[in-house]
């Protein structure tokens, strides 16, 4: 009989814990198709602003509509390979691979897609029971399953910049994508 009791106990919280990992695997599916919508409305975007206007800047201390770009290419690897994967995080200041440089406006927007397949990929794999590991984030303690959504906010917040630039360029953006 007390095995009986013990076996019930182990299986329901065995339940639970697969019910919470069958959840968190849903916010993985859910989160992919946001950020794959993210990537459909910032090629979008980055493929209507005439080549021509990717030095633009709204004012002397921001950076290049062609600059938020590729700062969000590299925020995407930052996040996604450094953070949640454990690569060994670029250097900002010595990167080239998400500097603007002298890539023309069709090689940065084929850094951004691939940048997006990398994090796709390594999001696909990622193992759900990572999410509450804590992490340094700028002198705060952010879980990983944060990470995830400082990732969307950062893309949102240049892109929404980029925007704007077209704006000031007198461009009509291309209509929101939803579900992102």
């Amino acid at each position: 009989m007390k095995h009986v009791f013990v076996l019930t106990i182990i299986m329901f919280i065995n339940s639970g814990a697969s019910a919470l990992v069958a959840q968190q695997d849903v916010f993985i599916k859910d989160y992919l198709e946001r950020l794959e919508n993210s990537r459909k409305y910032l090629i979008l975007v980055a493929a209507t602003m005439p080549e021509e206007k990717y030095d633009f800047r709204a004012s002397p201390e921001s950076l290049t509509f062609a600059e938020n770009l590729m700062h969000i290419g590299f925020a995407i690897d930052w996040h996604s390979q450094s953070l949640l994967g454990g690569r060994a995080s670029r250097d900002w200041k010595t990167d080239t691979v998400f500097k603007v440089a002298n890539n023309s406006k069709e090689e940065m927007i084929a850094t951004i897609n691939r940048t997006f397949d990398e994090a796709i990929e390594l999001i696909k794999e990622f193992d759900v029971t990572q999410f509450d590991d804590q992490l340094d984030y700028f002198g705060l303690d952010r879980s990983k399953r944060q990470i995830f959504l400082l990732l969307a906010d950062h893309i949102t917040h240049h892109r929404g910049q980029m925007l704007v630039y077209m704006r000031l360029n007198g461009l009509v953006p291309p209509r929101y994508v939803l579900f992102q």
